[in-house]
């Protein structure tokens, strides 16, 4: 497995001013059509759970390494991070990642949310701050990183992003190593064009996907 050609990415300077310029119009833009959204899913998930936070705020490793705060809609009970040791014999994901497609610890409106990766929409703020892109490799947990290897690690050099070609190519179907070759794929190739094509294509994603738990 070659790793990637770290002049080539830096050649990429153009595109990287074009691809922020287009993370603040979209982030801005966004949350401004979904406000309604917003709004509506913030009052569910208080009435399922009055004495829990709305947003799930979450430590995540971002380009080069470096960590920061990415919130999500809380789809989950409030102490679902303490009893995820209980739950990692039950991973149904290969690799340094976990997904339990009948995770217990999903709320009712949880399952609904992360359905239809409504829970993902206040990511627009991470975007919009700059922690985040609109595409590009999701950001993994710290416990995820340490079981990386050299090649692994290749898909933090970039900024991580709220969609990109694993989720439009199988989501939670694929492997970890699968999705990181994905993730390499899109950094070799990427453009805005192909990040154009992976916006319109995650659009499906809002609307279900049989692969999205």
């Amino acid at each position: 497995m070659e790793l990637l050609d770290l002049r080539t990415l830096e050649e990429k300077r153009i595109y990287l001013f074009l691809k922020r310029v287009i993370d603040l119009v979209g982030s801005i833009v966004g949350i401004l059509i979904v406000s309604p959204i917003l709004i509506f899913v913030s009052l569910l998930i208080k009435i399922e759970d009055p004495s829990g936070p709305i947003l799930f705020s979450q430590t995540r490793v971002g380009k080069n390494g470096k960590e920061f705060t990415m919130y999500k809609f809380r789809s989950m009970v409030t102490d679902a991070e303490k009893r995820i040791e209980d739950l990692l014999k039950y991973n149904e994901v290969s690799g340094a990642m976990f997904k339990m497609k009948e995770d217990p610890r999903v709320t009712k409106i949880g399952k609904f949310i992360r359905k239809t990766s409504i829970d993902e929409l206040p990511q627009l703020w991470n975007v919009l701050i700059g922690d985040m892109s609109l595409v590009g490799p999701r950001p993994p947990l710290p416990r995820e990183v340490l079981e990386y290897t050299k090649y692994d690690s290749q898909r933090l050099i970039v900024t991580p992003g709220c969609t990109g070609f694993w989720q439009v190519n199988g989501r939670n179907s694929v492997g970890f190593n699968e999705m990181v070759e994905l993730d390499l794929e899109y950094i070799r190739n990427r453009s805005v064009f192909v990040d154009i094509k992976i916006l319109f294509k995650t659009v499906k994603v809002l609307f279900g996907s049989k692969d999205a738990f």
